[in-house]
């Protein structure tokens, strides 16, 4: 899997070109685990220096529920290497499916000391964005094989459709009576 170098990403910068959302705000979200004032609040809060910080055995998991299915495009995952060292994770799975009993492993990502925004991009095997019930971000190792670990922001994506059809498609009437109203006075 490659990714793109952490100081070239910007997920705020993808949604201000109106090509995708953050569908995050949507979902209903579950750790694992959480030391007391570093869950799930801190992790969705869109600051780069509050934390989730586990609290217990690997793998360290993510749920991310949705309410209907969810187109999905791209995972962002902010992390700092220089800050959270040994919590930093090396090791992440990305599981979907559309409950618990029928995830399924869609990409493993290998990270290097790693500070800033990581891009996952999720795509089927036609390059296109997958529909999902669930998302599943599970932390299988950390640098210096370090226990806990520190996710400072995770953002959802998804593409919007773009409805608008030109209005040139609906001024082609065959009939008399619909000509009479293909024009405004």
């Amino acid at each position: 899997m490659s990714l793109k170098a952490a100081g070239d990403v910007d997920p705020i910068k993808n949604e201000r070109t109106g090509n995708v959302r953050e569908v995050g705000s949507q979902a209903i979200w579950s750790l694992s685990s959480c030391k007391p004032g570093f869950g799930v609040d801190q992790l969705r809060d869109d600051r780069a220096d509050t934390y989730w910080q586990s609290d217990g055995q690997l793998p360290h998991l993510v749920n991310i529920q949705f309410q209907r299915k969810t187109t999905i495009s791209d995972i962002y995952i902010y992390t700092d290497y220089k800050l959270d060292e040994s919590y930093t994770p090396s090791r992440i799975s990305i599981r979907v499916g559309t409950h618990f009993n029928d995830i399924q492993e869609i990409e493993v990502i290998m990270l290097t000391e790693p500070s800033g925004w990581v891009h996952v991009p999720i795509k089927d095997i036609r390059d296109k964005p997958i529909r999902v019930f669930m998302i599943q971000i599970a932390v299988t190792s950390n640098h210096q094989n370090g226990r806990d670990t520190h996710m400072r922001q995770i953002k959802i994506h998804s593409p919007i459709e773009n409805p608008s059809i030109p209005v040139e498609n609906y001024l082609n009437f065959s009939t008399v009576e619909f000509q009479q109203h293909a024009t405004i006075r």
